[in-house]
């Protein structure tokens, strides 16, 4: 699990499926550690002087930007939370739910206002003022409708991230909150389906993971 918080911006020194990448993050690192890169959670295969390396199956490829990534690309890591770490942005599994398209950057005070087309089955799992990760960045959702989102990025944020070079037209990873996916399956899903979802979500609730537990 992730929180959405990246770490650092690494350097692509190989693009996948066999990926390589510089950064200082590696020393924090041993094989078999999960790392999200742009959102996406991967292994740590393989470990040098300030790099690592994770395979990228064909999947992770065709539902991701992964596939785009090329030599000397950038890209937002941050490494799985531990028990007892704080959560400070939001629960994120690194399991994308597909892919979008960046329609408009423009300035909104000294903030900037990044709208996203992206499949209206993904917007079926957001809402406004609700959690999103958007590359791996966890970020409030500004308005939704069918097919089309926006999300409002501070100047820290932007600059701490792969989003100082993002513009029209580029496409990104998108991750709705994991919870929303289990109360949509919970509330579309045949019945037995429904009964395996509440347990798990009785779960996330029992330690503390939603803001009804008790």
């Amino acid at each position: 699990m992730f929180t959405g918080l990246i770490q650092e911006t690494g350097r692509v020194l190989a693009p996948p499926p066999r990926l390589h990448i510089r950064c200082r993050l590696a020393g924090a690192l041993k094989r078999g550690d999960s790392v999200a890169v742009d959102g996406v959670c991967l292994t740590v295969t393989d470990l040098a002087a300030g790099t690592f390396r994770a395979d990228v199956m064909p999947e992770t490829l065709r539902r991701s930007t992964l596939g785009r990534l090329r030599t000397g690309s950038e890209a937002n890591l941050e490494r799985a939370i531990a028990a007892g770490d704080a959560l400070d942005g939001h629960l994120v599994t690194g399991h994308v739910d597909g892919t979008g398209i960046i329609r408009s950057v423009a300035p909104e005070g000294n903030a900037l206002v990044y709208t996203v087309s992206c499949a209206g089955k993904i917007t079926a799992l957001l809402a406004e003022k609700g959690s999103v990760a958007v590359d791996g960045i966890s970020l409030t959702v500004v308005s939704v409708s069918t097919g089309i989102f926006s999300v409002s990025v501070i100047p820290h944020t932007r600059m701490a991230t792969t989003l100082k070079n993002k513009q029209s037209g580029d496409p990104v990873n998108i991750e709705c909150d994991p919870v929303a996916r289990y109360v949509h399956r919970n509330t579309t899903a045949p019945p037995e389906t429904i009964k395996r979802t509440s347990t798990f979500l009785r779960t996330l609730q029992e330690n503390g993971f939603t803001g009804d537990s008790q």
